[in-house]
């Protein structure tokens, strides 16, 4: 059985997740979604990572998927407690040194104009259910913005574990060595594909996958993403 550790995206809640996780649950595997302290001006990528490190606690096969904003703090995490898979999904990929407020600028991110809040993130999404969403939303008004982006080395391995699972050398300088996917959803208006297919490409060299879904396919294909995250262990 495999841990999922879900990080939400900017001004979320693990409430995001609550319908993938019993998606995840009914395949057979585990998931934790922590709220990460966005609303304390004193946390910052260390504090979300540790975050969600303690949520996992001592279980040792993670999986880690970072949604969107939480494309930052998903790699942290899988360095330090050595994951086996790490997804980027619909979700920001960070570069060496870049502080998550000079990402927009650096990739070339467009707004898109003239749509709402709603018809960016939940096009697709049952009215109700978005409006929820919504209501669960959070301030953010924690110090990441300006902080530099630094991965360290993939942790070593623990007592009877494998050394060679994952070789310490990172395959992209920066970036933890943990086998890595990008999923990108089809629908999305806010990080459309062919934004975030370049992305990809420059920064990680990878080709992304696909799903049916907007910016937040959690919430409106939970069971397909479930299949998709299953399917990459």
């Amino acid at each position: 059985m495999t841990t999922f550790a879900l990080v939400h995206g900017g001004g979320g809640s693990g409430w995001d997740f609550h319908l993938l996780i019993p998606e995840l649950a009914a395949r057979g595997h585990d998931a934790i979604a922590p709220d990460l302290p966005i609303t304390d001006p004193e946390s910052g990528l260390a504090e979300f990572t540790e975050t969600v490190v303690a949520a996992l606690g001592d279980r040792t096969d993670v999986a880690v998927v970072g949604h969107s904003y939480g494309g930052f703090t998903a790699p942290l995490v899988a360095a330090k407690v050595r994951a086996r898979l790490l997804v980027y999904l619909a979700g920001m990929i960070p570069a060496p040194g870049e502080p998550p407020g000079r990402w927009w600028g650096n990739t070339g991110f467009e707004a898109p104009k003239g749509l709402s809040e709603t018809e960016q993130f939940f096009n697709g999404v049952p009215a109700p259910l978005a409006e929820a969403c919504q209501a669960h939303g959070r301030e953010q008004v924690s110090k990441e913005w300006d902080e530099p982006w630094l991965c360290p080395p993939v942790a070593p391995p623990q007592a009877g574990g494998s050394a060679t699972r994952h070789p310490r050398k990172p395959r992209v300088p920066g970036h933890p060595d943990v086998p890595t996917r990008v999923l990108l959803a089809r629908d999305d208006r806010f990080f459309v594909p062919d934004f975030q297919r370049r992305v990809a490409r420059e920064r990680l060299g990878i080709e992304p996958d696909e799903l049916d879904g907007p910016h937040c396919v959690p919430l409106s294909h939970p069971a397909a993403l479930a299949d998709r995250l299953v399917s990459y262990l």
